[in-house]
């Protein structure tokens, strides 16, 4: 059995921004690409896809090291129940953030922490509700230029140049807009068997 103390930990995702934060926690981690489909499901709700989507990614690397505690994320912008997700083109970007411009949009963001050998599986969703100004289309097409922000669900990164679009930002978990809810993941992380500090 492997002590506690040491259970290595994964983080099933290659984005950028979830390892920049889970390296805020200072604790030793290896990044390891889920094989998840992330088709969302037919009638499925942007907090389910997230849920969903994360708990998935964490079981499909923790089949691999059933010793490791594993962290999966997902997040999924949603808009009056509207699923909103990376838009993978400055087009697309445009037409998110059209669609956003001076409307509430919920940032749903999950996380899900599995270890096989300790029987823990959790799942937490962290919501997000972030108010855009009333933007012009120069804005949008300023921003998009200067960030081109297309591998982030509803088209801002907050932590760059985007947080210039937003008018407000609400929420429990300073990092869940940023893609991993780290209050969360600390607490859930130690409930599967890796001291945080």
């Amino acid at each position: 059995m492997t002590d506690t103390a040491t259970r290595p930990l994964i983080l099933a995702s290659t984005s950028v921004y979830r390892r920049a934060l889970l390296e805020r926690l200072r604790l030793p981690f290896t990044v390891q690409a889920s094989d998840v489909d992330e088709t969302p499901l037919p009638q499925e709700s942007p907090e389910q896809i997230a849920c969903r989507l994360a708990l998935a990614k964490a079981h499909s690397v923790a089949a691999l090291h059933p010793h490791a505690v594993v962290i999966g994320s997902d997040q999924v912008a949603d808009l009056d129940g509207q699923a909103l997700g990376k838009p993978g083109s400055h087009a697309r970007a445009v037409i998110q953030l059209h669609a956003m411009r001076g409307q509430t949009v919920v940032f749903q963001t999950a996380v899900a922490v599995v270890c096989i050998e300790s029987g823990y599986a959790q799942t937490e969703l962290a919501q997000v509700k972030v108010r855009f100004r009333d933007l012009s289309d120069a804005q949008i097409e300023a921003y998009l230029r200067a960030e081109t922000p297309y591998d982030c669900a509803g088209s801002a990164k907050s932590e760059g140049l985007g947080i210039a679009l937003l008018e407000r930002i609400d929420n429990d978990d300073p990092t869940a807009l940023v893609g991993l809810p780290l209050i969360r993941t600390c607490r859930m992380i130690e409930a599967a068997g890796t001291k945080v500090i």
